[in-house]
C-alpha cells in the first residue's frame, strides 16, 4: 500500500486546490500527531475541508473529519492571523512535494507552506520569515523555526520542465541502472520509474551507460506523456489488488494492468479513498499500548506464580522424600555428622563420595546432597533427619506464601486489564459506529429546505440572520414569504418568479412551522409571499421597525388553512447526501422520512433518535429541527415501516 504522496501527486492536487482560489479561512483545527484542517468558505460552494493529515497527505476532504473542541497552541495562532484571510493562488514548488499558497489578510500577504518530506511541516511565513510552523527542526542548510528565514530545500531536478537535452545529460550522469538512474537522479520515485520502463519495453536493470539514445527519446516520450496526463487530462485512478488498493495515481499506469483500476473523479477522492482503507486497517490492528503493556506484566506475573508453586511443591516432595526413606537418610546424616567431627574436609569429601547415593557434598557449608526416592535432596549433615525436614518444609511454606502474594498481584493487574479492555472495546465501537457529518453548504447558516421544484428556500434563525437573508439574499427574481406571527423568519424563494404554485405553498408552510406558532402547537395558520420590490425596511412616518423585520407594502399572496406538520428525510443535493426538514409532500417518494407535529416531549430526544436513524451528528438533524417541542407522528422506512 502506498505511503506518501508522490510528486506527480502533490501537482495533481495543486491543480484541484486552484478551486480554492478568492476561498476565505473559517476556522483552523489540529490534532494528533500531525493532522492540520483548514475549513475554508467557498463562494458557492459552501464550506471545503483542506487537510493534511499525519504530515504527508494533503488534498480537500470529501468529507468532513472529527475535529477536537478545544484548539491547540498552534491551531490557536494560525486562527488569530489568518482567520477570515483571502486564500490567493496555490502553487508548486519545482518538482519537489512542497505546496506555496498566497494568504490575504488586510494588512499582511502571508504564504502557507506545506512539506510532504523529512517527516512533513507546516509553515505561516511572511515576508521570507517563519512566523510558525507545526515542527520545529534545524538541518545542516536550513532551519525551520519562528523566526528564521524560509530556506526552501535544495531544488532537485524538475522532470517536469526538463527538455530532452536536459533529461539525457543527467541520465548519462549516472553510474546506476536505468530504473535507479529514474527514480533518484531524474527524480521520478519508484513508481514512475517502473512506468517508463514497462511503457519503453527497456531492461529496467540495465546499465544507464547502456541505454541508446534511440531508447532514451522513448523513455523522454513516455515521460512527457505522463506530464500531458497529470497537468492537462488528469484521470485520478485506484489501483485494487484482492479487493485492496495497492496505489492511486492521477493518471492510469500500465504497472497495474493486473490490477483492477477504478477511475474517480479527484485526486482528493483517491487520496480519501486511501487513506479511509488505511485507517480502518490502522484500527483493526492498533492496540493500546497500556493494554499491551499490561499484558506483558501478566504474562511475566502469571510465570512468576507458576515459578512459586512449583518450587513450593518440590520442596515438599523433598522433605517428604526424606522420611519415605527415613532410615537411609538417618544413618547418612548420622556418619557424616560424626566423620566431620574427625576427618579434614579433604578425607571427608573423599569419604562421603564414595557412598552410591550421595551426589556432592560441601563441607565448608556443612551440606551434603544425596539421591533420595528419586529426588536430589540437600541436607545440614550437623542436624538430624527432623531439623532437616523442617527446614525443608519451612522453605516450602515462605516460597508457598509468596506464590499467594504474586497471585494477588496477578489477580489486581488481570482485574485492570480486564477494565482497560472493556474501556477500549468500547471506544473501539463507537468509534467504528460514529456518525459522519454530511457536506456542508453556504446556505446552512439559515434555516432551509428545496422545493419539489429544486429551488432553494432559506429562512432566518433569529433577528440578525432575518436581516441578512432579505438585505443579502433577496434579489429581483426572488419571492419574500412569511407568516403574520410574532418573531415569524423572514424567508426567502430562490427563483421566486418561476415558482410553482405547489412551490409558493411550500414557502409559506415553512414561513409559518418555523415560526412561534409550531411552538404554541396551533393546528393550522395562514402566511403569505410577495414581490421582493414590495418588502422594505423603511417605515412610515411616526414608525419603528426592529432588527429582523420588514414592511411589506402592497397585495399580500395569502396561503391559508396550512397544517402544522413537517417531514424530514433524507435527499441528494448537487451529488451529496443531506437530511432536510421541510413540507412533509416533499418526501412523499422518498424512502426515509419522519413526520412531526408540534409535541410536548424534549426536541432534544427527538433529534438524537432521528440521527441515529439517519446516521448523522445529532447537531445537524436540531439545526434543522423548528422551535420547541416535537412529536413524531410518522415514520417511513425503507423496510415499509
Amino acid at each position: 500500500m502506498k505511503k506518501e504522496m508522490s510528486s506527480f501527486d502533490v501537482r495533481s492536487i495543486v491543480s484541484e486546490m486552484a478551486s480554492l482560489e478568492g476561498a476565505h479561512v473559517d476556522k483552523i483545527f489540529h490534532w494528533g500527531a500531525g493532522n492540520v484542517l483548514f475549513r475554508l468558505n467557498v463562494q458557492g460552494d459552501g464550506k471545503r475541508e483542506l487537510f493534511f493529515k499525519d504530515k504527508k497527505w494533503l488534498y480537500l476532504a470529501p468529507d468532513r473529519p472529527e475535529t477536537p473542541e478545544t484548539p491547540t497552541s498552534f491551531a490557536t495562532f494560525l486562527r488569530k492571523y489568518i482567520t477570515n484571510a483571502k486564500i490567493g493562488k496555490t502553487i508548486q514548488a519545482g518538482f519537489d512535494r512542497i505546496t506555496i499558497t498566497d494568504v490575504f489578510k488586510s494588512d499582511a500577504e502571508y504564504k502557507l507552506i506545506f512539506e510532504m518530506f523529512g517527516g512533513g511541516n507546516v509553515l505561516l511565513v511572511l515576508d521570507g520569515k517563519i512566523v510558525n510552523c507545526l515542527i520545529h527542526r534545524t538541518w545542516k542548510d536550513r532551519s525551520t523555526r519562528p523566526g528564521e528565514e524560509y530556506i526552501m530545500p535544495k531544488s532537485r531536478f524538475d522532470p517536469i520542465e526538463s527538455s530532452f537535452e536536459e533529461f539525457r545529460e543527467v541520465f548519462r550522469s549516472s553510474e546506476s541502472d536505468t530504473v535507479r538512474t529514474l527514480a533518484t537522479v531524474v527524480n521520478l520515485g519508484g513508481q514512475y520509474s517502473e512506468e517508463i520502463c514497462k511503457r519503453t519495453g527497456i531492461d529496467k536493470s540495465a546499465s544507464s551507460k547502456e541505454v541508446s539514445d534511440e531508447t532514451l527519446d522513448r523513455m523522454y516520450s513516455s515521460l512527457r506523456s505522463i506530464v500531458e496526463g497529470v497537468i492537462r487530462s488528469s484521470e485520478p485512478t485506484i489501483f485494487r489488488k484482492d479487493g485492496e488498493i495497492v496505489d492511486i495515481a492521477p493518471v492510469d499506469l500500465q504497472i497495474y494492468d493486473d490490477a483492477e483500476s477504478e477511475r474517480v473523479s479527484s485526486m482528493s477522492l483517491a487520496i480519501d479513498s486511501l487513506m479511509k482503507e488505511m485507517g480502518q486497517t490502522e484500527e483493526e490492528a492498533y492496540v493500546d499500548p497500556e493494554i499491551e503493556k499490561l499484558k506483558k506484566r501478566i504474562q511475566k506475573q502469571t510465570e512468576t506464580v507458576d515459578e512459586y508453586r512449583m518450587e513450593s511443591e518440590d520442596l515438599k516432595n523433598r522433605a517428604d522424600a526424606i522420611y519415605i526413606e527415613y532410615q537411609k537418610v538417618n544413618e547418612l546424616l548420622s556418619v557424616l555428622g560424626e566423620k566431620s567431627k574427625v576427618l579434614t574436609w579433604e578425607k571427608l569429601k573423599e569419604g562421603a563420595m564414595k557412598i552410591p547415593f550421595v551426589s556432592s557434598i560441601d563441607p565448608s557449608k556443612n551440606m551434603v546432597s544425596a539421591k533420595i526416592s528419586d529426588f536430589n535432596v540437600s541436607m545440614d549433615y550437623t542436624k538430624g533427619i527432623d531439623a532437616n525436614a523442617s527446614d525443608i518444609y519451612q522453605k516450602s511454606k515462605d516460597i508457598g506464601e509468596k506464590a499467594k502474594r504474586a497471585n494477588d498481584a496477578l489477580k489486581e493487574s488481570q482485574a485492570e486489564l480486564d477494565k482497560k479492555q472493556k474501556g477500549f472495546d468500547k471506544a473501539k465501537a463507537l468509534a467504528a459506529n460514529r456518525a459522519q457529518p454530511t457536506k456542508q453548504f453556504w446556505f446552512e447558516r439559515y434555516k432551509w429546505f428545496i422545493t419539489s421544484s429544486g429551488k432553494l428556500v432559506i429562512a432566518g434563525r433569529d433577528a440578525h440572520s432575518n436581516d441578512n437573508v432579505v438585505k443579502k439574499h433577496l434579489k429581483e427574481k426572488d419571492v419574500f414569504a412569511h407568516a403574520d406571527v410574532h418573531g415569524a423568519p423572514s424567508v426567502v424563494l430562490k427563483d421566486g418568479f418561476d415558482a410553482t404554485p405547489d412551490e409558493l405553498r411550500e414557502a409559506c408552510i415553512f414561513a409559518l412551522t418555523q415560526s412561534k406558532a409550531w411552538v404554541a402547537a396551533m393546528m393550522e395558520g395562514a402566511a403569505f409571499w410577495a414581490y421582493p420590490d414590495q418588502v422594505s425596511k423603511t417605515p412610515n412616518p411616526g414608525e419603528f421597525v426592529p432588527r429582523g423585520a420588514f414592511i411589506v407594502r402592497g397585495k399580500r399572496n395569502y396561503e391559508h388553512h396550512l397544517k402544522m406538520e413537517l417531514g424530514v428525510g433524507e435527499i441528494f443535493y448537487q451529488g451529496a447526501r443531506k437530511v432536510m426538514c421541510g413540507p412533509p409532500e416533499l418526501f412523499k417518494n422518498s424512502g426515509k422520512y419522519f413526520i412531526l407535529n408540534p409535541g410536548r416531549g424534549k426536541s432534544g430526544r427527538k433529534s438524537g433518535e432521528i440521527a441515529k436513524e439517519f446516521q448523522v451528528p445529532e447537531e445537524e438533524i436540531s439545526r434543522i429541527l423548528p422551535p420547541g417541542d416535537v412529536e413524531i407522528v410518522k415514520r417511513v422506512w425503507e423496510d415499509g415501516q
